[in-house]
């Protein structure tokens, strides 16, 4: 039976994975699952799963609600400083996709108590990766990447992290629910249509930032971090249907493409499973030879999508850049929400904020600690705040 703790269990990638799980239960001892404020759900999950121990970081919704978890049998914390009480030997698994950078600080934490993590969190590591890979070898814990295009990678790599036999990666990507139209009509765009993406059901901000192409350059950025290769090895292309993740091309001229139906269930499978337990997935499946005859690969066109010209100002090293470029591009795309802004400052007020002289010189300095992570953060996103509101 394998041990399993899901941070992040209400969310998308939690649901999918207990989804899984659930199709074969006698596989599987759940130790602990995690929420925010969704305590129904998380109560909802304990439950089925018979779940003796669960953690509820909000703090008001800790305290009201605890004795919903109490009166089931159900240990509940408020936060990860227990860690040790709660987990008294190693975990087989652990599925880290808590939104945001509050993941971040728990996926550390979590590292030394599992033999695996499976990462769904991009700001985890795109802001934390030194911090991840450094504890991942301390502990010697495997790693596995749960984006479709990053688990297509390691997937096509067989598995590893080793790219020197590597000559170019290429990342697909939709194009986002704006692709066939013109860029003078985008600044009268509707939200509803931004938010509107042709193959994943996603939330507001991943729809936006989908729209934009920058949901893509951060994952360009976890790819350079998490298999160890340089950024003009990695190419992005233009992909209408998701049904390609990743394309790698090798030294010796062979190309692998790995594709794939547009469901996370795919990836979080396989990050569980290291046989072919096949009929837990859907049965009906089959070669879509119409997608595959299809495919329409295209360059990347910087008038359509501007933002892609940020991959011309990453530093080589991991540095605090990319957690002020994250940082900025999250409070945008808040202010964009909020019908602060329009949809095409979001791109320009993006590149115009992370050349300004405060960012740049975060180039040279590395994140050593989850403190300077967030305090950047919050820097960035005040600055950005103070200037929209002075217009």
């Amino acid at each position: 039976m394998k041990t399993i703790v899901i941070l992040g269990s209400t969310g998308s990638i939690g649901k999918s994975l207990l989804k899984i799980i659930n199709k074969d239960k006698k596989s599987f001892n759940i130790k602990l699952l995690t929420a925010h404020k969704n305590y129904k759900q998380l109560l909802r999950q304990a439950k089925l799963f018979k779940v003796k121990k669960v953690i509820l970081t909000d703090k008001k919704t800790y305290n009201l609600k605890k004795e919903n978890f109490t009166k089931n049998n159900i240990s509940v914390f408020n936060n990860f400083s227990e860690l040790g009480k709660i987990l008294t030997n190693k975990v087989d698994y652990v599925m880290s996709a808590i939104v945001g950078l509050d993941g971040l600080e728990p996926t550390l934490k979590l590292i030394k108590y599992t033999k695996n993590i499976a990462i769904a969190n991009k700001e985890s590591i795109i802001c934390g990766w030194n911090l991840i890979n450094k504890s991942l070898k301390i502990n010697k814990t495997n790693f596995i990447p749960v984006d479709s295009e990053h688990f297509s990678i390691w997937y096509a790599l067989n598995k590893k992290f080793k790219t020197t036999n590597v000559k170019r990666i290429y990342l697909t990507a939709s194009g986002g629910p704006l692709l066939n139209i013109s860029n003078k009509k985008l600044n009268k765009i509707k939200l509803s249509q931004v938010l509107k993406h042709p193959n994943w059901n996603m939330g507001k901000k991943i729809s936006v930032d989908s729209s934009t192409m920058m949901n893509k350059i951060f994952e360009v950025i976890e790819a350079k971090k998490i298999f160890n290769i340089k950024y003009n090895q990695l190419s992005i292309l233009i992909h209408p249907d998701s049904y390609i993740h990743a394309i790698v091309e090798f030294k010796n001229r062979m190309i692998s493409i790995i594709a794939h139906d547009t469901t996370m269930d795919i990836p979080i499978y396989n990050t569980l499973f290291d046989d072919n337990k096949s009929y837990i997935l859907d049965k009906s499946y089959s070669l879509d030879l119409n997608k595959l005859n299809s495919l329409s690969l295209k360059n990347v066109q910087l008038k359509k999508f501007p933002v892609v010209k940020i991959l011309n100002l990453l530093p080589s090293k991991s540095s605090l850049f990319e957690t002020a470029l994250v940082a900025a591009n999250d409070e945008l795309v808040n202010l964009y929400l909020k019908n602060k802004i329009r949809y095409n400052d979001i791109s320009s007020l993006l590149i115009k904020e992370i050349s300004k002289k405060y960012i740049v010189i975060m180039k040279k300095k590395s994140p050593t600690k989850v403190s300077s992570i967030l305090n950047v953060t919050n820097l960035v996103r005040s600055r950005i705040n103070q200037q929209i509101h002075i217009k």
